[in-house]
């Protein structure tokens, strides 16, 4: 029998508190694109039921975390985990397992009507009434989509279809929601009301969101953790309220510190 110090033995008892309601991970997470390094070790972990921002200035690495957990971006090194078992992310496996993923512009069938938008999102679902049940929670948190079901979806404001967006997001009821840049181009006050729709997907949904997003007056209004990225490497993880009044996304934005600290 192996007798452990008290120190080492709550500090176990610590690491494995905090790994039970860690839902999805990433560890010593490597990415290069043409030999250049997008992510150099970058350690990333979603709680159930919070949402996480990642944020840094361009090319800091941010959308392609977001990426590797969706299988859309090849991975150098690193290990993924879900509910602390070991996967690698390939896309429509991510799906099943509970991880949606909403990437930046807009992107929506714009032929296609906002129905038929919202059924593609949820073409995995083979359950033909759980798919009418994920389409009737997903127009409670959308009322305003009930009026333009039977629109084609490039006929909609921007920020109606960003809406449109979010919510085929849901369709497949997913654990964790991956959001990038969900208010580029939008006016603030369709910026409000997507933070707005994020919150309530978050809370009403019981949603886990990783979102990306330059917003940050916005952003840290409804973040409950930050990833600060400078370089490819996490310059400052922490509580969105600490990593606000650290002053240390002003050095990151003015080059001032890196993924090793600041400079």
């Amino acid at each position: 029998m192996v007798c452990l110090p008290g120190a080492m033995l709550l500090k176990l008892t610590l690491e494995d508190d905090m790994s039970e309601g860690i839902l999805l991970q990433t560890k010593n997470l490597h990415v290069e694109y043409g030999g250049v390094k997008a992510l150099d070790g970058v350690d990333v972990a979603v709680d159930e039921g919070e949402i996480v921002a990642v944020l840094g200035p361009n090319g800091a690495g941010k959308s392609t975390v977001l990426k590797s957990f969706f299988g859309l971006t090849p991975v150098t090194t690193g290990e993924f985990f879900w509910h602390g078992v070991p996967f690698t992310p390939v896309s429509h496996e991510v799906v099943k397992r509970g991880i949606s993923f909403v990437p930046q512009g807009r992107r929506v069938f714009t032929r296609l009507s906002v129905k038929e938008n919202l059924e593609m999102g949820g073409i995995s679902v083979k359950d033909k009434t759980l798919l009418k049940e994920n389409l009737s929670s997903v127009l409670d948190l959308f009322p305003d989509l009930k009026l333009k079901l039977k629109k084609p979806a490039g006929t909609l404001s921007g920020g109606q279809q960003q809406m449109v967006a979010l919510a085929r997001g849901l369709m497949t009821d997913p654990k964790v929601l991956l959001l990038d840049e969900p208010s580029l181009g939008l006016s603030p006050k369709l910026v409000k009301e997507v933070f707005h729709r994020i919150r309530d997907i978050n809370q009403k949904r019981k949603i886990a969101v990783v979102v990306v997003e330059h917003n940050l007056k916005s952003l840290f209004e409804i973040t409950d953790r930050v990833y600060v990225l400078a370089q490819g490497k996490v310059a400052r993880e922490g509580p969105a309220l600490e990593i606000e009044n650290s002053g240390i996304l002003e050095r990151v934005f003015l080059g001032q510190a890196s993924g090793n600290g600041v400079i």
